[in-house]
């Protein structure tokens, strides 16, 4: 199982092939390899992703990121007490999540408290300016409020985390759709930077 990987100068960690999402242009949905096969056999254990991230010698790189396959905060408490242990081992090591933004609705409550101390950087994917077509380009598990519900959480987890960015994939939506999730983000106050499809 491949469960951490690199990328330029930062360390990945592919903790679970769960996801809410069934994004139309995600690479899992086209029997594509990057990075290695990130299909992961069975779920690892919360000890196994700890240790893959120790051998893999975090002190080597510039950040630590919870990304991978699958969306991490499916597993978000395993997640949460690897970082907690990782602050402790490693505390001038930066942590990032790249995340669909859908946490709280999975655990049903508000989650964005938890990540404050934990996650320097929380990368959110938007991917569409409205809810129609998150709708037809991500097809969530939960459903029409998905949408909002990652707005929410975006405005929500700002308040606990010192970097948020949203995000989009530019080839996936128009150039003027990439121009309304821009000002989707201004109007949070949160960042937005355009991903580049892979």
């Amino acid at each position: 199982m491949i469960i951490t990987y690199t990328q330029g100068d930062s360390l990945y960690v592919n903790m679970t092939n769960l996801c809410t999402n069934k994004c139309t242009f995600c690479v899992r949905s086209h029997g594509d390899d990057i990075y290695g096969n990130l299909w992961l056999e069975q779920e690892p254990t919360r000890d196994q992703i700890y240790e893959s991230i120790i051998e893999a010698h975090p002190e080597k790189f510039e950040e630590i990121v919870f990304c991978g396959y699958g969306e991490p905060t499916c597993r978000l408490y395993d997640m949460l007490t690897i970082c907690k242990k990782l602050r402790e081992k490693y505390p001038d090591i930066p942590i990032r999540l790249n995340t669909n933004g859908h946490a709280s609705m999975i655990m049903g409550e508000d989650t964005t408290p938890l990540f404050e101390g934990l996650f320097d950087t929380i990368s959110i994917s938007l991917n569409a300016p409205d809810s129609e077509t998150y709708m037809k380009l991500c097809v969530p598990k939960f459903g029409e409020d998905t949408y909002a519900g990652v707005l929410k959480f975006a405005r929500d987890v700002a308040r606990h985390v010192p970097n948020v960015v949203l995000t989009a994939v530019r080839g996936t939506v128009s150039e003027e759709d990439l121009a309304r999730c821009a000002e989707v983000a201004r109007g949070l106050g949160i960042k937005f930077r355009i991903r580049e499809y892979i």
